[in-house]
């Protein structure tokens, strides 16, 4: 009789190290137990000797509603399964109208249980249509963040919400345990430096990251931990480009505030002189990418453990929104779910990183920024059968395969070390390294855990 219905065999990695030659036992959807030697009976095994087997990927930034009709939760979690990302967090800034009240997060949520092939948490927002008050209902209704801007990307949609706002919302969201994130641009420099740019005809490809200063970015970033100082909310940066923003987060943690920081992979894979050259406007991210300087002090943040997490940044904008020769008229963001593991992992590599840092960035850290960590982000018995086998194997990406709604990536042609041979979403097969094997509808949404009044550590 099998002791399990599934054992997976191989090197198992998680945030304290690597065990060489050990297995996991899984009944149900869930990881029943795990050792190492001798391999016990299972319905189903699967010799992963030589290859890495790692805790699903729970990516703390995903847009996938930005643009109405192109992607949708459904198809975005088909290119998470591809890319070894079993809990897709999205972000609530949807096409044409934010999830900014109790009913928009509610439909979201039934989009979730229809179309998804795996496990979606959600943000949640705040804007003047629906007010603070609609804070409670979207906490009540199952929301593991909220996020807010310093800048208006988009009227309406992405809304820039002015500092003392900012400082009501937090007040507000603090005793929920919940994390406020927060977009770090300053909207008025941003836009004065645009004008003089384009008043003098200067939107060329290098324009972009001229405009975006790290004056600009670093503001907004301190803004964001002082609020968080003032109320006693987990304030959150989402996405930092800089050193001195590490800086910055690392003072107001000296000081006993809950600040976390998160960086994309596209700050720690792409430079500006190598890459925004060759692709141009498809590397147009808020912030931009930095140089190779920039690049190389963001990894020594990485390799002293002081990033909360890193994450993907993902939208699938449609080339027509990436081919401007104004840089500026072109949407900033692009497709980033197939790439984040693979590419994290060959830049940890890269830099002598032990593979137990990607479990951390990926995996154990994003679960406990959201409070999901009861079920995710660990191989640790009782937890969610999420598990990903990466093959060691040097491959140029090739977004020509991508499962994502557009073919194209700023990482096209990238070296990475790994490839995704298997995902398991909550002990079901969901990706052979070539097809997505489950239902639209069989992924789940994701409500938080309770808060402890503690704000959580990522030390351990």
């Amino acid at each position: 009789m099998s002791d399990f219905d599934l054992v997976v065999q191989g090197n198992i990695v998680d945030a304290r190290g690597v065990v060489q030659d050990g297995w996991l036992g899984v009944r149900g959807s869930k990881i029943a137990a795990r050792g190492q030697g001798n391999v016990p009976a299972a319905r189903e095994k699967v010799d992963a000797r030589g290859q890495w087997v790692v805790p699903g990927v729970v990516d703390g930034q995903v847009h996938s509603g930005s643009q109405a009709g192109q992607e949708g939760l459904g198809w975005a979690s088909r290119a998470a399964a591809a890319g070894g990302v079993t809990v897709m967090v999205d972000m609530p800034y949807d096409d044409p109208e934010p999830v900014a009240s109790r009913p928009h997060l509610d439909a979201k949520i039934a989009e979730v249980e229809r179309d998804c092939h795996v496990d979606v948490a959600l943000f949640g927002t705040l804007n003047p249509q629906h007010g603070l008050q609609a804070a409670a209902g979207l906490i009540e209704g199952g929301v593991c963040a909220f996020k807010f801007s310093t800048f208006e990307a988009t009227p309406g949609r992405f809304p820039r919400v002015d500092e003392d706002d900012l400082f009501e919302a937090f007040k507000l969201i603090a005793p929920s345990g919940l994390v406020c994130g927060v977009h770090n641009q300053m909207q008025e420099l941003t836009r004065k430096n645009i004008r003089r740019l384009q008043d003098a005809g200067d939107t060329g490809w290098d324009a972009f990251m001229r405009a975006h200063t790290p004056l600009i970015e670093n503001l907004a970033t301190g803004i964001i931990y002082e609020l968080g100082a003032e109320t006693g909310a987990r304030a959150h940066a989402v996405h930092v480009s800089t050193s001195r923003g590490f800086e910055l987060c690392d003072m107001y943690r000296r000081s006993g505030n809950a600040s976390t920081i998160e960086t994309c992979i596209q700050y720690l894979m792409l430079n500006h002189e190598e890459h925004t050259r060759r692709f141009g406007a498809k590397t147009k991210h808020y912030p931009p990418i930095r140089p190779k300087a920039e690049v190389d002090l963001l990894w020594t943040h990485i390799a002293r453990d002081a990033c909360t997490f890193v994450s993907s940044d993902h939208v699938s904008w449609g080339l027509e929104r990436k081919g401007n020769p104004d840089v500026f008229k072109n949407s900033s963001g692009g497709p980033g779910l197939e790439t984040l593991l693979p590419a994290f992992w060959t830049g940890c590599e890269q830099h002598g990183i032990e593979p137990s840092m990607v479990v951390r960035q990926l995996s154990r850290n994003p679960a406990r920024h959201f409070l999901l960590d009861d079920r995710k982000g660990t191989l640790d018995a009782g937890m969610d059968a999420d598990i990903v086998i990466l093959k060691p194997e040097r491959h140029a990406f090739a977004p020509s395969s991508s499962l994502s709604a557009v073919q194209w990536s700023s990482f096209e042609g990238m070296e990475f070390t790994v490839r995704v041979a298997s995902t398991w979403c909550r002990g079901q097969h969901v990706y052979d390294g070539a097809r997505v094997l489950n239902q639209p509808g069989d992924g789940r949404f994701l409500r938080p855990h309770a808060a402890t009044g503690v704000a959580p550590s990522y030390d351990d």
